[in-house]
């Protein structure tokens, strides 16, 4: 992991297109500002975790033959 010190209006810039600012800090918590092409998807961690929690428990086939009926149409 890399770790950086930034101050308020300072960023970083990640792989030429997404920029990462810092605009705010207060107290314990510090508000970033991410600029990135739309095509680019941001998550915070914890939503990112229930994404592919849920991914992966739809992609859990238990019945084949239940999958099998759906293609056969």
């Amino acid at each position: 992991m890399l770790a950086l010190a930034r101050k308020v209006n300072e960023s970083i810039i990640i792989n030429d297109n997404v920029e990462v600012t810092v605009l705010e800090i207060k107290g314990d918590q510090i508000k970033l500002g991410i600029s990135a092409p739309k095509s680019v998807p941001i998550y915070r961690k914890e939503i990112y975790a229930q994404i592919k929690k849920a991914n992966t428990e739809s992609a859990d086939i238990k019945d084949v033959t239940a999958l099998n009926e759906l293609f056969k149409g």
